[in-house]
């Protein structure tokens, strides 16, 4: 039978199942053969008819990613509460695992578990109830009952390294920022000193220098200019049409009523405006 110890046992219950037969528990699984007054615990027995068939309770606390959390005990026709799994087939031979009673098992992440059940007693009903253990129901005049306590969950190496790393890492970067290497800490092997330590950060001449000109760089045919080369092109462009103005007829600005209808404007330099003739 299940420890009768006051103890709460390490580990959580993982998985809860019933069985038609004493010797095909599966590996790991413990079963609940006897009651706690040591009568058996046979959860189909028929005090009529004297049935063959049996059903005994089991249970595993192998590790594994989830736990038990919750147990009920419902009749056949009952709704299934909510977040519950039914045990309907036995483990050995998938056989109608109870009759008229249906034992439902709410199992979650391991992780995210505060409780968890973690022992489980078959107790004759004329017996006296158990301490911080509770009762799920009576079948076969027996009562299921199970206990509960809080889950433990153990830090990982893994966990434990990475937060590690934080503190070690300002001792690190005080050390690399000193002026004069750390010899004690050297010798004693806790700190190698690099290639890099104590090497002042200088940019290159090269890119400290001046940007030179632009120079004239002709790509698939586009010739790209400065600013300076582009007016001065536009001057060499427009110094052909200046003779077409007044000063360059040897005439006054303002005077163009000398040369007839063949030139339709001219520019007055001195107030900068058009005249029409």
């Amino acid at each position: 039978m299940s420890e009768t110890s006051s103890q709460q046992p390490v580990d959580p219950i993982s998985a809860v199942g019933v069985i038609t037969s004493l010797n095909k528990a599966p590996n790991g699984f413990y079963v609940v053969a006897q009651t706690t007054d040591g009568s058996d615990a046979d959860l189909w027995k028929d005090a009529l008819f004297k049935s063959k068939v049996t059903r005994y309770l089991c249970f595993t606390r192998e590790a594994g990613p989830d736990v038990v959390a919750d147990m009920k005990l419902t009749d056949v026709k009952d709704v299934l509460p909510e977040g519950f799994t039914p045990v309907q087939e036995t483990m050995d031979t998938k056989e109608t695992a109870m009759r008229k009673r249906r034992l439902c098992v709410k199992i979650i992440p391991r992780a995210a578990a505060e409780a968890a059940v973690y022992d489980i007693q078959i107790v004759a009903k004329s017996k006296p109830h158990l301490v911080n253990y509770t009762c799920l129901g009576e079948i076969n005049n027996m009562g299921i009952w199970y206990r509960t306590g809080d889950v433990v969950h153990h830090q990982t190496s893994q966990e434990t390294s990475i937060t590690a790393i934080p503190e070690t890492l300002p001792n690190t970067a005080s050390r690399r920022t000193t002026g004069r290497p750390d010899y004690e800490h050297q010798s004693s092997g806790n700190y190698t000193m690099t290639a890099l330590d104590d090497v002042p950060f200088v940019i290159s001449e090269k890119f400290s220098g001046k940007p030179k000109e632009i120079q004239q760089v002709n790509l698939m045919g586009i010739t790209i200019k400065s600013l300076a080369e582009i007016e001065e092109e536009v001057e060499r462009t427009l110094a052909p049409a200046l003779p077409l103005t007044g000063p360059s007829l040897g005439m006054k600005n303002d005077d163009c009523s000398g040369l007839g209808k063949e030139i339709l404007f001219c520019y007055n330099f001195s107030a900068e405006r058009s005249i029409t003739l």
